[in-house]
């Protein structure tokens, strides 16, 4: 108070007798200006379309770099993964083009997570194969324990990521919402990529 220049004066119940005082003095900053429109800019279609080819460009570059991955790690079985792979992606295209579900960029993040989330599931069973071989098992015996063994870790984590996302779905912002749904489809369909179809395909082979 003593910055403002304002004299206290105690009355009767402690209260100051010159907050009007005080309060004229807190105005004087105050510069009486109007507000004037100046310019008005209107953003177009561009920006989000430039966004949206950016994430589009990141999924790509991401499927193409987990692809190679695949195929210089584990040879005939990264072909294999990523041919599943492929079938996921087409699947998971489908169901958007379907239901329909609108593409945000949220939703693109949750899709290219899903990429990352159905190779994981695979590489988790090319292990339990490799486990199986080095103990003198047949190609054909070692799919099939090694894919009974990853079930229940596969399984597990995908349920509980299914549940983040329908958390996020249900109490999360509308812009959460688009990740929390392709996020939940794409866990669906990674299970099925993973599981049913990697497994086609190595027994055809291997026999």
């Amino acid at each position: 108070f003593h910055t403002l220049g304002v004299r206290q004066r105690l009355c009767h119940g402690g209260q100051f007798v010159e907050a009007r005082a005080l309060v004229r003095n807190l105005k004087l900053g105050l510069l009486p200006l109007p507000i004037k429109l100046i310019s008005t800019e209107t953003i177009g279609a561009t920006l989000g379309q430039e966004a949206l080819d950016r994430g589009v460009r990141a999924g790509i570059i991401g499927l193409i770099l987990v692809a190679v991955f695949m195929i210089l790690w584990y040879r005939l079985n990264g072909i294999l993964a990523v041919l599943s792979l492929g079938i996921y992606v087409s699947l998971m295209l489908a169901i958007f083009k379907l239901l329909p579900v609108t593409l945000t960029l949220a939703g693109i993040a949750g899709f290219i997570l899903t990429l990352g989330m159905a190779v994981d599931g695979n590489i988790l069973i090319f292990s339990r194969i490799k486990e199986e071989l080095g103990e003198g098992k047949s190609r054909a015996a070692a799919v099939d324990i090694g894919f009974a063994r990853a079930w229940s870790s596969i399984r597990d984590s995908q349920i509980t990521t299914l549940i983040a996302a329908f958390v996020l779905y249900v109490f999360a912002a509308s812009l959460v919402k688009g990740f929390a749904l392709t996020l939940a489809i794409g866990t669906i369909f990674s299970i099925f990529s993973s599981v049913y179809v990697t497994k086609a395909f190595l027994k055809s082979v291997y026999k």
